[in-house]
């Protein structure tokens, strides 16, 4: 039987979340490159961004619906994206040391004869006052080359964290109670059980920006 969702990313942290849900999905990755569209907010980057990435996945499965998502790491009015190299990931943590940053994913959902849904999930992150032999571990690891903000906070980065408020999932690369509510309008979800975060992030799912 085909699976009702097509995943419009190849993100492995994306995959594993909706695996952790219970969904069966097929993963389908967009042809459309992430680039800044001048005029919008950071959140509707996020949304416009995502919306283009269903859509493109969407011209190919007319029939199914299509999950689109797109994560930015933004500091004041700047977006970090991913590091280009070492030297790129060891710039964007010591910018983000001992700072509050945000996470935005922004969401969009395509299905037959139903509307096009979108929205944004905004995650507030703090991180410590780490320190530089910390980062060069860190960063010799390899696992800031392929992530937004140049960190995963299901790795090895949990150590950099001083405080979140928000949807921890938000910030690994899917906010699932928000995803959620929108495949609700697409497909039954009673049967799909949002998995626990870490302990130490527990607390911060109940809490909004």
């Amino acid at each position: 039987m085909t699976a009702p969702l097509v995943l419009a990313s190849r993100s492995p942290r994306r995959i594993e979340l909706l695996r952790a849900l219970g969904l069966n999905f097929d993963v389908v990755p967009s042809a459309v490159e992430e680039h800044i569209i001048p005029g919008l907010s950071h959140d509707e980057l996020a949304i416009e961004t995502a919306r283009q990435k269903a859509e493109d996945v969407a011209r190919q499965f007319p029939r199914r619906i299509v999950l689109g998502a797109d994560t930015i790491v933004c500091l004041d009015d700047a977006i970090l994206g991913k590091p280009a190299d070492p030297a790129d990931a060891r710039r964007i943590l010591r910018t983000l040391r001992g700072r509050e940053h945000r996470v935005i994913t922004g969401l969009c959902i395509i299905g037959p004869d139903q509307p096009v849904w979108t929205a944004a999930e905004i995650t507030r992150v703090r991180m410590h006052h780490f320190s530089d032999e910390a980062l060069e571990r860190y960063v010799a690891g390899g696992e800031p080359m392929d992530k937004a903000g140049a960190y995963g906070i299901q790795g090895g980065a949990a150590d950099f964290i001083a405080s979140l408020v928000g949807d921890y999932f938000n910030v690994v690369g899917l906010p699932l109670s928000l995803l959620l509510e929108g495949l609700s309008r697409f497909m039954p979800t009673e049967a799909l059980h949002i998995p626990a975060a870490p302990p130490r992030f527990a607390s911060s799912a109940d809490n909004t920006p």
